[in-house]
């Protein structure tokens, strides 16, 4: 799939085209199409002059950002301790199943990532699925259901 350059570009200039500002550049960018195209990191690496290896070292190092198609919407599931004792496999499976993809995938429509974490840090809320930015706690599969629906 072609890629519209003029949006790197875009985003390239309004960092004022800052070598030091790669990491921002990139997040700016896997922010506009939902991840980072490789003809985008290519571009990148043209207008800051920097080797290819370099960009994509900044891109595979961290986490937050995908080489891969992600969905629009991100659906973290913890597994941590406290979650795991409190059923989050569970939930993980029916997400599985209701999505019709595996942890770590992109459902075909390209609306969701189905991600597992160790934590989320709210281990009283437990099991907890985070949706973008939304973060439900004491989820049973029955509840779960129904926040994906919220999403769709």
């Amino acid at each position: 799939m072609k890629i519209d350059t003029s949006k790197v570009d875009e985003v390239i200039d309004s960092f004022s085209g800052d070598l030091s500002q790669l990491i921002g550049i990139l997040q700016d960018i896997q922010a506009n199409f939902n991840y980072l195209p490789r003809e985008a990191l290519v571009r990148v690496s043209e207008r800051l002059e920097i080797p290819l290896s370099q960009v994509f070292g900044v891109a595979t190092f961290f986490k937050a950002f995908s080489l891969t198609p992600r969905g629009r919407h991100q659906i973290n599931v913890c597994l941590g301790t406290a979650c795991h004792v409190r059923g989050g496999a569970r939930i993980l499976e029916k997400l599985e199943r209701d999505l019709s993809v595996e942890a770590g995938g992109t459902t075909d429509d390209r609306r969701f990532t189905l991600e597992s974490v160790r934590c989320l840090g709210c281990c009283s809320l437990g099991p907890v699925v985070v949706i973008d930015e939304d973060t439900y706690g004491r989820l049973n599969q029955e509840k779960v259901s129904k926040l994906v629906e919220h999403y769709e």
